[in-house]
């Protein structure tokens, strides 16, 4: 992990963002010593989760026809 002065980190916050996300964390050492670890948020969405859903006039039982029909075709 790379370490940077609290200084540092103030002029390029978004050079350390970007590092972080592409190393998992980055350092940042305040002058009395103390050091931070800075890392990103890892968060557990679906792929699909920005999928938008598509409007249509096709009933449940026609599209579980649909599906049906595809199945069989590969068998």
């Amino acid at each position: 992990m790379k370490t940077y002065t609290y200084t540092e980190a103030r002029r390029n916050l978004d050079h350390l963002l970007q590092e972080a996300s592409q190393t998992g964390a980055v350092g940042i050492r305040r002058k009395d010593g103390r050091l931070y670890c800075l890392e990103p948020v890892r968060v557990n969405a679906s792929p699909l989760s920005n999928v938008q859903g598509v409007k249509t006039d096709i009933s449940k039982t026609e599209i579980v026809a649909c599906v049906r029909e595809g199945r069989d075709r590969t068998l």
